[in-house]
């Protein structure tokens, strides 16, 4: 009984890591070598590839340096919530991302910050994910 009872235990445990979702969007790379920067450190993350288009637009217009469609793009980013890493005031910037639908500039945003770290939220402030880019 016991050793049944101990095979029945091996294949639910076989079963249920094959049946594991794939790595999603909230998480850091699991391939070895491929971990988050320092910056990101025990923050959600998303890979740059994984984020909505519009994101990934409004990444590639902060990479030219613009031209921004909203005149609230590039202003800087108080942090007032503190869920990203304390800085001084000035170090983080914010973006609109386009949210399909929405009357206004939506909920959707992209801040930087000075030293290169890239932030994502989905929710107006209230989480943010680092993108791995």
């Amino acid at each position: 009984m016991l050793v049944a009872l101990t095979g029945l235990l091996v294949c639910l445990s076989v079963l249920l890591t094959g049946c594991a979702p794939p790595e999603d969007a909230t998480t850091a790379p699991s391939a070895p070598g491929a971990s988050a920067p320092a910056w990101a450190a025990g923050m959600a993350t998303v890979r740059e590839s994984r984020l909505p288009a519009e994101a990934r637009r409004t990444l590639a217009l902060i990479d030219r340096g613009g031209p921004f469609p909203y005149a609230r793009d590039g202003v800087v980013f108080g942090n007032v919530e503190g869920r990203l890493p304390r800085q001084r005031r000035g170090h983080y910037h914010e973006y609109t991302v386009r949210t399909p639908g929405s009357r206004d500039r939506g909920a959707r945003r992209v801040v930087t910050g000075q030293d290169g770290e890239t932030y994502y939220t989905d929710d107006h402030y209230k989480s943010f994910r680092a993108v791995l880019r």
